[in-house]
């Protein structure tokens, strides 16, 4: 009977953490594309373009309702994305209804994105991105001034032996000024940079007894293992003072909570990038591409340890994230709009319909691979995760 007890008290909490990971994920998932689409309709409103449907999710209508100027808002079966659909577009992706769109009346014609200007529909495909980023701006400047930030001052308290630090001449009691020419702050601004460079060398200047002393460092590269996979990252062998006396809180105004967002969402896109440009030469793993189920996972995580506040961080990170990816310049994405309204600025006039249900077809396989690769290496994480008994 106790074993009974046991296992179905096991059921319980699984089921539990279960419907907590999902609601974590949904209200994740949910804010990030809500922004990123009310972006587009916003600005579209704002260029008299009629919209027919706002969706959050894809497939099957749950329900949804008519606001006054007869777009359908709607919440769907599938959650993973959304959509704003304009007069003229054919399907989510606002590919354009060529023969709807020959055929429209002067009346339709004036609600249809198709009749806009060309700097108009660029307006308003950048809107979703730009929205993602302001609201990642907003989120991280509102915890800088309500919460503050906590610094932990740069000074080395141990040097580990044959270390990247000891190798490159940095010694107990040393407080780091600058990496690279960037000023550091913090212990986690030296850490954020080395991290970012296994491998590299580093110019590094410290503060030793009142005397500016520059060495040149070249973090160790260490793999580790985290809920988004496999990370090679940069370690010098440095361990900060286990002191009170290290430890201040920076408080913000209002301008200079917003400058604080700025900065950390900047900081994200530059790392972002840097990720990428390293995967590409080889020098990082692509296992960190992850999709919806790692993404959830990591939602329930955030939920269970870092609360309301915790899930607030991650939505302003993912918001970055799909700001960056829509612009990159692939047909389905904003940025393949955005490619297209540049060819027709410069030539005169847009592409061919058939070129541009060409250049649509390649898009959708590409998005479709990427998706299938995301989901493998979701696969494959938690394969690795029950392989090692975690």
């Amino acid at each position: 009977m106790d074993s009974l007890a046991g296992m179905v008290g096991n059921l319980g909490s699984a089921v539990t953490s279960l419907a907590g990971t999902m609601l974590a994920f949904l209200f994740v998932l949910t804010l990030v594309v809500f922004v990123h689409e009310y972006g587009h309709f916003i600005v579209a409103r704002w260029c008299g373009v009629k919209v027919r449907i706002f969706s959050v999710g894809f497939g099957q209508e749950l329900f949804g309702w008519f606001d006054r100027k007869g777009t359908r808002w709607r919440v769907s079966a599938i959650p993973l994305g959304g959509y704003v659909k304009f007069e003229g577009d054919a399907n989510a992706a606002s590919v354009p209804d060529y023969q709807a769109v020959k055929m429209m009346t002067a009346e339709e014609r004036e609600g249809s994105i198709f009749h806009k200007t060309v700097g108009q529909r660029a307006a308003i495909v950048a809107a979703g991105p730009f929205a993602n980023f302001l609201m990642a701006i907003i989120v991280f400047a509102a915890m800088a001034y309500f919460n503050g930030r906590q610094i932990l001052l740069p000074r080395i308290e141990v040097v580990q032996t044959q270390s990247a630090a000891e190798r490159a001449g940095l010694k107990a009691g040393d407080l780091v000024l600058s990496i690279d020419g960037t000023s550091i702050d913090s212990f986690t601004d030296m850490q954020r940079i080395v991290s970012m460079n296994a491998g590299e060398n580093l110019m590094v200047v410290v503060d030793r007894g009142g005397s500016k002393i520059t060495l040149t460092a070249i973090p160790d590269q260490r793999v580790v293992t985290s809920p988004l996979g496999t990370q090679r990252i940069g370690v010098l062998g440095i361990q900060a003072a286990n002191d009170p006396s290290a430890w201040r809180t920076e408080h913000y105004t209002l301008p200079g909570a917003l400058r604080a967002g700025v900065g950390e969402t900047w900081q994200v896109v530059t790392q972002t990038y840097h990720y990428l440009g390293r995967v590409i030469t080889g020098k990082e793993s692509a296992e960190q591409l992850s999709g919806p189920i790692r993404i959830a996972e990591v939602s329930g995580k955030v939920a269970r340890m870092g609360g309301l506040g915790g899930l607030l961080s991650l939505a302003a990170l993912l918001s970055v994230s799909i700001g960056l990816i829509n612009l990159v310049p692939i047909p389905m994405l904003d940025g393949g709009h955005l490619l297209f309204y540049a060819i027709e600025a410069v030539r005169g006039k847009p592409l061919s319909e058939g070129a541009q249900e060409f250049a649509f077809r390649i898009g959708l396989a590409f998005v479709a691979i990427l998706m299938l690769f995301v989901t493998w290496n979701d696969l494959s994480y938690f394969g690795g995760m029950l392989g090692s008994g975690d």
